[in-house]
């Protein structure tokens, strides 16, 4: 099922009318061109139905009463246009609709920033019990924050704590104050730019940071959907720890003495392990899945300066 000639292009948006109806094209196109899902989804079906609902803004949850609603010609346009995108040029679907969904909640994104899909929505979630268990989360730094969707996600949290959202790309920062306005939290949140820790001055109860972390022969070998995100979100040299060794050096000097520091490095895991064998990473497991994320402890991090 190549890409539809002009001709074939009109047939489609005349004979599909329904909702139902594009979704089946969808999902035929895309398993007929083996597109890959790692941006939200696992199955073509769910990136169908993310791209078909969040383009026709219909919401995400009890949609089905929509199946059997008939398309506009401009709204039969757009999604083809969309799909079409999605198989030749393989975007990413957040890309196409402008939408990525975090910890339950929607985030403004574009090719500026990674697509949210860390399971460090899962720690939040817990409100990271029981390792903050009794402490006191004041302020918050997220580290690397792209989006700012972590970052964001750790305001609504807790509650009473000032949140601190840094990167050292500009543009990834003009996102996150897009997604700090979206969320009213100007008040609690703000963006920062910083080289890792170079331009921040505050100690905070809690780090959380998802740095570049994707070695050499991993980046080489991802999916093509990886290549629209930006590389100074993804590369992290030939081992990938470029930046996670600069952010354990540096940490201790910017957390509160009982501060706690959470990082996700994914599949550098063992490398990071082999680089640092003497420090007592802790590894949490998560329960819907994701692997390499660590906790270190204040006083952890003083030892190993």
């Amino acid at each position: 099922m190549n890409a539809p000639e002009p001709e074939a292009r009109q047939n489609l948006i005349q004979d599909l009318e329904t909702l139902r109806d594009w979704l089946r094209y969808a999902v035929s196109r895309f398993s007929e061109a083996d597109v890959y899902c790692g941006h939200g989804t696992d199955n073509h079906w769910d990136e169908a139905v993310h791209l078909l609902i969040q383009s026709l803004f219909l919401p995400m949850d009890d949609n089905i009463h929509f199946l059997d609603a008939k398309l506009t010609r401009d709204e039969r346009e757009r999604v083809l246009w969309r799909i079409e995108r999605r198989v030749e040029q393989r975007v990413p679907v957040p890309y196409l609709t402008g939408e990525a969904w975090f910890m339950g909640l929607p985030f403004y994104v574009d090719d500026r920033v990674l697509i949210p899909r860390s399971p460090l929505a899962e720690f939040l979630e817990e409100e990271g019990e029981p390792w903050l268990h009794e402490r006191p989360v004041y302020r918050i730094l997220d580290l690397c924050t792209g989006s700012g969707c972590i970052g964001i996600a750790a305001a609504h949290q807790f509650p009473d704590a000032q949140v601190d959202l840094a990167d050292v790309s500009t543009g990834a920062l003009e996102v996150a104050r897009q997604n700090i306005q979206r969320y009213g939290m100007g008040d609690r949140v703000r963006a920062i730019y910083s080289d890792v820790f170079d331009d921040l001055s505050e100690r905070y109860d809690l780090i959380i940071t998802n740095p570049p972390y994707v070695d050499a022969d991993d980046l080489a070998a991802m999916p093509p959907e990886y290549r629209h995100e930006p590389a100074l979100g993804l590369a992290a040299g030939d081992d990938g720890l470029a930046v996670i060794r600069r952010i354990l050096d540096e940490a201790h000097q910017y957390l509160t003495p009982e501060g706690l520091l959470v990082g996700e490095v994914g599949n550098s895991q063992e490398a990071l392990e082999t680089a640092f064998p003497e420090v007592p990473f802790t590894w949490i497991e998560f329960e819907r899945g994701g692997h390499g994320v660590f906790l270190l402890e204040a006083a952890d991090l003083a030892r190993l300066r």
